[in-house]
């Protein structure tokens, strides 16, 4: 959430965190809407599982890549530092079931990143089936 507003909705399964007193005030101070998915319904919970399973993935594999940082001063491991490239991967990766990235999705745009410009200079070395 480095460049986004607040949530306007939350969908939760009733969650008692999100029910609490403290949680339903700070949502009216804020204007978040909540709402709950169907009770034990099969889809909702599994759309909820496979992004929470994703978003795990890349978090592991981002805060492993932070014990490798050195910086000049001393061997630090600072994943806070790189929710921001988290974020641009997960809004930049193309979903299977959707077709788009997230980013295009919510924003109608896709970020442009470096493997971007450099994907143009490639040659294609592997010839398609159509090229033989």
């Amino acid at each position: 959430m480095c460049h986004t507003d607040l949530f306007e909705n939350i969908i939760s399964d009733r969650n008692p965190k999100l029910t609490s007193f403290l949680c339903t005030s700070l949502q009216k101070l804020l204007g978040t809407k909540l709402s709950f998915s169907t009770a034990y319904h099969p889809r909702t919970d599994i759309l909820a599982e496979r992004l929470i399973k994703i978003l795990a993935e890349i978090i592991r594999i981002f805060c492993t890549y932070g014990l490798e940082l050195e910086y000049s001063d001393s061997f630090t491991h600072d994943c806070f530092k790189l929710i921001p490239a988290l974020e641009l991967t997960y809004n930049t990766s193309i979903n299977a079931s959707t077709g788009n990235t997230p980013a295009m999705l919510e924003e109608r745009w896709n970020p442009k990143i470096p493997v971007d410009t450099l994907k143009k200079d490639l040659v294609d070395i592997h010839p398609t089936p159509s090229r033989f």
